[in-house]
């Protein structure tokens, strides 16, 4: 299969720039990332793509098998950089593709450079000492609405990933995203997504990490950036001043500066 075509693969910027790769999360696409893309285009190769099950990417090419586990989306990452023969990635991960990140770095580190992680999870339900914000009844709770009233679920459920009350437009697009997924597919990535666990692969990292955490995220609450920080040798940890899971989208120059300013740095 094309890879190009399978994953909906969009290269804008500069030929001569330091490539940076930006992964969606959990029930987006590539265009998600437009506001940020918009300002790292004039000085880096942006690579952009979409999750298969997600926006424009093949349909023919959804497994049910394959994505339902976080390893799979990782190997298409790999298959990426190689098709397009990419080397010295900036890999910029969303939510759950931050961990999509960590999988296919510690699988083959050869063609990343950095990774930065955007309010990154590694496992979103408590144990132990551990808080990731949900009980395990919370997400079964969350997977069985998804289950029984999907689109009734996407409108609830966008508000409370956005979290930016005062801009309620982006609350709509966040919830139009999640409506033009397939529901079957979407219930697929959930599952890969909130059941995930990926706690013990962080200490597998060996390259410089950014981890960028909102000051407020009902989805990933500041300890679990604190966390990721701890456990990634080296790593960076940087809070924006701004609420919500998205704020690529709710703070797009803060995170565009931030993502620029590491990806430049020696």
């Amino acid at each position: 299969m094309n890879v190009r075509a399978r994953n909906n693969v969009r290269i804008v910027g500069t030929e001569q720039g330091p490539t940076v790769m930006l992964a969606h999360g959990f029930g987006c696409d590539q265009n998600l990332w437009r506001l940020v893309t918009a300002r790292l285009a004039p000085e880096f190769r942006v690579v952009l793509f979409d999750h298969v099950g997600s926006g424009a990417s093949d349909p023919t090419a959804w497994d049910a098998d394959r994505y339902s586990s976080l390893q799979g989306y990782a190997d298409d990452i790999l298959e990426l950089t190689k098709e397009l023969d990419l080397h010295d990635v900036v890999f910029v991960g969303h939510s759950v593709a931050s961990m999509m990140g960590v999988l296919a770095v510690r699988a083959d580190p050869s063609r990343f450079a950095k990774l930065v992680l955007l309010t990154p999870s590694p496992c979103y339900v408590d144990d132990a000492e551990y808080r990731g914000g949900f009980s395990r009844a919370d997400i079964d709770e969350l997977l069985d609405s998804m289950e029984s009233n999907y689109l009734g679920w996407s409108q609830a459920m966008a508000p409370t990933v956005m979290g930016a009350p005062g801009q309620p437009e982006l609350s709509d697009e966040l919830a139009e995203s999640f409506c033009r997924t397939d529901p079957a597919r979407a219930r697929v990535f959930a599952r890969a997504t909130f059941l995930s666990d990926n706690r013990a692969d962080l200490g597998g990292v060996h390259m410089p990490t950014l981890v960028i955490e909102c000051a407020y995220d009902a989805i990933a609450p500041r300890g679990v950036g604190a966390f990721v920080h701890d456990h990634i040798a080296g790593s960076a940890l940087l809070t924006l001043e701004t609420t919500g899971h998205c704020p690529h989208l709710s703070a797009p120059e803060e995170t565009a500066k931030a993502i620029a300013a590491f990806a430049r740095a020696t």
